[in-house]
């Protein structure tokens, strides 16, 4: 793999979380790369937003074109560096196909208004910011990559995108497919590298007009602190601590069957994971007894078999992590599914009881395969649980009650729900949180406003 920009000696060693053997090693950004970049995205600004709306729809298809034909390729790279499933591998690149392809209509429909006004003629435009900044987390970082540079590219803005430390090498490659879709120099460029070094560049460099940071709550504080020196726009999509709420009159089979999913999907390392289930009383001990064998059931193994279901754990120091809201403050283990045993991160699916909202592993963001369950007695104790949370990203409402539903729906704080499901994320609808769960809305047809002003122009009419 080759890059066009400075180079620090600093080099990163990429390691398989299922093996724990070396993939590669990525060298990092230096601040005088980012600044390179910076200034040859700046640079490319000026005539990328001034490529006809139907030219630059029809390379961001050839982009599109160009990730499908690499699916198998960039599945296979998210495998091993990631440790994700073969089977989630293969939709989180098809996940990147598909949002370009809809923001590939974005350029040709980027309307403004005619505003009725009295002495002349009112319009309004919308005009792209410049250089926008990707930061990307390393649970998901092929779709949460192309969340934020579809919607920027397609307004015509340039993007600079630092990969997460762990996870460089999909978005390595996405970059290098860019250029051989026919995407100008420093339209996309990918950065790899530690984050103090190239994200905090992004927050005080003045050509850097906006940040896309997708993490923990801590450093998007952090971020949210720094940008406001520039008044620099944000979006942010940080921690979550989601509820699974079951109501007594819910298809209780269903719900226990499909719950491990809600949670265990990429080893719980995902901020929509419903990792707070919240069980109507008087069904709470049969919920338990249906969902132990489907717990027990989830297939945890090397990542690139096909029947695998929930690989490892990220990191060493993740394992940790996971393990010290378990075994680290003795938490009661109702029941575990099975992980294999010696070299990889693996920790298996897990879980635990609770003794009240007060527990750690209750409120905090485990960000791992641990999920605790609590009984509330009515409608209203049961929003009140879903809403005692610092965060509000994502959920779900199991009754069979469909005024139920809505009302629970419109109570809880939350920005993505999901009623007798866990479905979360569509390309075609926005996506984001409340609360310390972050600001801002991507996908959906709104997610182009964030990387656009506003510019008002009257014409007078009058001689």
């Amino acid at each position: 793999m080759t890059y066009t920009v400075e180079r620090s000696s600093t080099m990163h060693t990429i390691l398989d979380p299922a093996t724990e053997e070396v993939v590669t090693e990525v060298a990092g950004t230096s601040a005088e790369g980012t600044d390179a970049a910076i200034a040859t995205a700046r640079r490319a600004f000026d005539s990328w937003r001034g490529v006809a709306p139907a030219d630059r729809a029809r390379l961001l298809r050839r982009f599109a074109d160009a990730v499908d034909e690499a699916i198998d390729e960039l599945a296979a790279l998210e495998v091993r560096n990631s440790g994700h499933t073969i089977t989630n591998a293969r939709w989180e690149a098809g996940n990147v196909r598909d949002v370009l392809h809809y923001y590939a209509g974005a350029p040709e429909r980027l309307f403004g208004r005619q505003i009725p006004v009295s002495d002349g003629v009112d319009l309004t435009f919308k005009e792209a910011l410049g250089v926008v900044g990707v930061i990307v987390p390393w649970n998901f970082p092929m779709p949460i990559a192309g969340w934020g540079f579809a919607p920027a590219l397609a307004a015509g803005n340039t993007v600079v995108l630092k990969p997460a430390e762990l996870t460089p090498l999909t978005a390595i490659r996405l970059g290098e497919l860019a250029l051989a879709a026919g995407l100008p120099e420093g339209v996309l460029t990918v950065l790899p590298g530690k984050g103090s070094v190239i994200g905090a560049r992004f927050v005080t460099h003045p050509d850097v007009r906006k940040i896309c940071f997708t993490g923990s709550t801590e450093v998007g504080k952090q971020i949210m602190a720094g940008a406001a020196d520039q008044v620099k726009r944000l979006t942010l999509e940080l921690g979550g601590k989601s509820a699974n709420v079951v109501f007594a009159d819910a298809d209780l089979e269903q719900a226990a069957a499909t719950a491990p999913y809600g949670v265990f999907d990429n080893a719980g390392q995902d901020c929509c994971a419903r990792s707070r289930i919240l069980v109507e009383r008087s069904v709470y001990d049969r919920f338990l007894e249906l969902f132990e064998p489907a717990v027990r059931r989830v297939k945890v193994g090397p990542p690139s078999e096909a029947d695998a279901e929930m690989g490892p754990l990220i990191s060493a120091q993740q394992r940790e992590r996971v393990s010290s809201y378990v075994e680290g403050d003795g938490a009661d283990v109702a029941f575990r599914g099975d992980s294999p045993q010696g070299r990889g991160y693996w920790y298996p699916p897990t879980v635990v009881l609770p003794s009240g909202a007060d527990d750690r592993v209750w409120r905090e963001e485990v960000f791992g395969p641990v999920v605790a369950v609590l009984p509330f007695d009515d409608e209203a104790d049961a929003v009140a649980k879903a809403n005692d949370s610092e965060y509000g990203l994502s959920g779900s409402i199991w009754t069979r009650d469909i005024g139920r539903a809505l009302r629970v729906s419109r109570a809880v704080e939350a920005g993505n729900l999901s009623v007798n499901s866990h479905s979360s994320v569509r390309y075609s609808t926005p996506f984001g949180g409340y609360k310390q769960s972050g600001f801002g809305r991507e996908l959906g047809p709104d997610a182009l406003d964030p990387f656009t002003e506003v510019k008002n122009v009257f014409i007078s009419t009058e001689g």
